[in-house]
């Protein structure tokens, strides 16, 4: 029996996907739940429709974060913090202090979203990944100076 998914299932697929499932399993279990629905032709019709408006609210989505990733790529963001000799800080620069520098900036970036390959704890600059998109990667760059 053919099925369309309405929420993700493991080991069956994703949301949206057309799956051959047993008719019981069907009956007893993703149809009452609200898990799936049966793939009639008018099931197929709401299915594509919901199908182009994701597709649209994808591509609106990647636009945006094509213009987010510009926008940090073509700034530079300063932290000052405290040091001691030869010019190692106390602690180290965090991804959350470079999230707020960038809200300061107007930039709403999310502190999981920005990549250290290793901790900052020198004064210097630093090119830093920042994930906007899943598809999409900004090269930020932070100087780090002395408090």
């Amino acid at each position: 029996m053919k099925a369309i998914l309405i929420q993700t299932v493991d080991r069956l697929g994703k949301a949206g996907d057309i799956v051959n499932v047993k008719e019981g399993y069907a009956r007893n279990y993703l149809f009452p739940k609200n898990i799936a629905k049966e793939a009639t032709p008018g099931n197929m019709k709401i299915l594509d429709s919901l199908k182009k408006k994701q597709a649209l609210s994808e591509a609106k989505r990647l636009d945006e974060a094509k213009t987010l990733a510009q926008m940090i790529a073509a700034l530079s963001i300063t932290i000052s913090a405290r040091t001691g000799e030869e010019e190692k800080l106390f602690g180290a620069v965090t991804t959350e202090m470079i999230s707020a520098a960038l809200m300061a900036e107007k930039i709403t970036v999310d502190k999981k979203d920005i990549v250290l390959d290793e901790p900052i704890k020198k004064l210097g600059v630093y090119q830093v990944e920042v994930k906007v998109h899943p598809e999409i990667k900004a090269s930020l760059r932070v100087w780090v100076v002395k408090e």
